[in-house]
């Protein structure tokens, strides 16, 4: 008769700090992996801590602690599965980013990353030490190797742990989501199966920490990169397998395969996924935005709705001389048709009290900029007003492109805890908003139907600050201001790769000249979903003062 082994995967959702209770969370799995017969239970990549931890990790106090839990669940759960779990390893006065293995209430096996990620949002080369490659473990008659999430990037760490006698890779990773990650990850697991004709087991974490959103999508490739399991994206799981040996060695019995959704859906998800783990990690439970009758914060409303339900969103309209009664309308539309709490404070005394304190100072001196900035920044006082009131968390609703142009006020509209659309360029907002009026799916919480009115789609977007004002009277039309910055930011590139995408000069160079003069505010901003690789936070650090300009 042929061996048979059962692994119960978990695709679970961590949080960071919480030793606790990603230890609580860690026993219950191993109790249903106990229940179903499992031989081994395997958890992600830094699973103890919670990732990505950053710098706490490098706290004594804190690593010595997590460590404990590890012995304490070894010791714990000495009779039944064994353990497969991602912690830190303190060793000889090194550092180690580490995948344990318990068995039979010890320590069998650590196993020490060796290649470190020193980009993007990674910066793992000044935390860890580099470990050594090491050697597979034998759980029962199976013998695993396990490269660390980046150590499966690269081929040498599969193929030595494939020389030395390993018949199944078990990859546990902490790999967060990029629009198109999945098929990256994909390719190059299936690169690690052709190379070292080895069945493989991906195994990524969910959940949000941050701006950072872990999407799961576990998967299984037997020899020859068959595709043999697919967890869903997005969702937690506990995911019971079974291998069977043959003379060709171990084969992973072909399971499920979740579909992967369209890319608007990808990142709609990431978006809702990452406020609502936000909110939750974080403590809060309701949140409040400003709504002024435009596409943004209309699809921020929306995204809260999905993420914690309509009855935990507050929406408060704050209409200015220069409010359109198109943009009450429109706003009280959006109200009506998500359900939420709405309130109503016109800032119109407050700006009349603020002129009359102002006027001796302002005497003599034309209305510009500032007149409007005040209008921004007493609306971000009020709403903070709410928000410290009834301990609702104030969300931001500026988009990508307006965050990398400066298009908004600090201290004002910038107010606020989180951004769930602050890597989502305007256009993409349009795309997005009208993907969801026509899609509902069970992880939202919001209602179904077309939520955002027409009216918010189709006009034309404005700041409402003085009369008759538009987006484009300051910036070049959205498509072509979000193609420029597609090519400045997301791909690095030069003024002169955009002259070449046959972009304008005087455009060019007036939207690079404010990308780099909003550094300071960006600084001072909420955090907000990471959507692409080359999100403003960690992906891209730049100094604030800065004087280079291309030539």
């Amino acid at each position: 008769m042929a061996n048979k082994f059962q692994i119960t995967l978990a695709q679970l959702n961590p949080t960071v700090g919480d030793l606790e209770g990603n230890y609580k969370v860690a026993i219950e799995a191993w109790d249903q992996a106990q229940k179903m017969g499992s031989d081994l239970i395997a958890f992600t990549e830094l699973f103890i801590t919670g990732y990505n931890t950053q710098d706490l990790i490098k706290k004594p106090s804190f690593f010595k602690a997590a460590q404990d839990q590890i012995l304490k669940l070894a010791k714990t759960c000495k009779n039944g599965p064994a353990i497969a779990i991602g912690g830190p390893a303190y060793l000889k006065g090194k550092l180690y980013n580490a995948y344990y293995i318990l068995a039979d209430g010890n320590v069998a096996n650590i196993i020490m990353k060796h290649h470190l990620p020193n980009q993007n949002v990674f910066d793992e080369k000044r935390i860890f030490d580099e470990g050594e490659i090491s050697g597979p473990y034998q759980i029962g008659p199976i013998r695993i190797g396990s490269p660390i999430c980046e150590d499966a990037w690269h081929s040498d760490v599969s193929e030595t742990l494939s020389e030395t006698g390993a018949q199944l890779l078990l990859v546990p990773n902490g790999s967060p989501y990029y629009n198109g990650k999945n098929d990256v990850r994909l390719n190059k697991m299936v690169a690690r199966v052709v190379e070292t004709n080895l069945p493989l087991i991906y195994l990524n974490m969910v959940g949000a920490q941050d701006d950072q959103v872990f999407d799961g999508g576990t998967f299984a490739l037997n020899r020859g990169g068959r595709l043999a399991i697919k967890l869903p994206l997005f969702e937690e799981a506990l995911e019971h397998i079974v291998l069977e040996e043959s003379d060709m060695g171990w084969n992973i019995i072909k399971g499920e395969l979740a579909k992967v959704p369209c890319d608007k859906e990808l990142d709609y998800h990431a978006m809702v996924m990452g406020l609502r783990d936000y909110c939750k990690k974080s403590g809060f439970e309701k949140v409040v935005l400003g709504l002024s009758g435009g596409i943004d914060s209309a699809l921020v409303a929306v995204i809260a709705s999905d993420a914690i339900g309509s009855a935990n969103v507050r929406s408060i309209m704050l209409p200015s001389p220069y409010t359109s009664q198109t943009s009450l309308i429109d706003a009280t539309d959006l109200v009506d048709n998500l359900g939420c709490k709405s309130d109503t404070l016109p800032i119109n005394d407050s700006l009349t009290a603020i002129d009359k304190t102002l006027s001796s100072t302002f005497e003599g001196r034309k209305i510009d900029l500032t007149e409007e900035n005040i209008q921004s920044r007493l609306r971000g006082l009020l709403l903070m007003a709410v928000s410290n009131k009834f301990g609702e968390m104030l969300l931001t609703t500026g988009n990508k492109s307006e965050v990398s142009v400066g298009y908004s006020t600090i201290y004002g509209d910038m107010a606020g805890g989180f951004n769930p659309i602050k890597d989502l360029y305007k256009t993409k907002v349009f795309e997005i908003s009208k993907w969801r009026n026509k899609n509902h799916r069970p992880w939202m919480k919001g209602p179904p139907g077309s939520l955002i009115p027409d009216s918010i789609i189709t006009k034309a977007p404005t700041a409402e600050l003085r009369p008759n004002q538009k987006d484009s009277d300051s910036l070049p039309d959205y498509p072509v201001l979000d193609a420029i910055l597609t090519i400045l930011v997301d791909e690095d590139g030069s003024t002169s790769d955009c002259l070449k995408a046959g972009y304008n000069k005087s455009d060019v160079s007036k939207v690079e000249k404010l990308l780099y003069d909003s550094e300071h505010k960006r600084f001072q901003s909420a955090p907000g979903t990471r959507l692409s690789q080359r999100a403003f936070w960690l992906d891209r650090r730049y100094p604030i003062v800065n004087k280079w300009r291309d030539k």
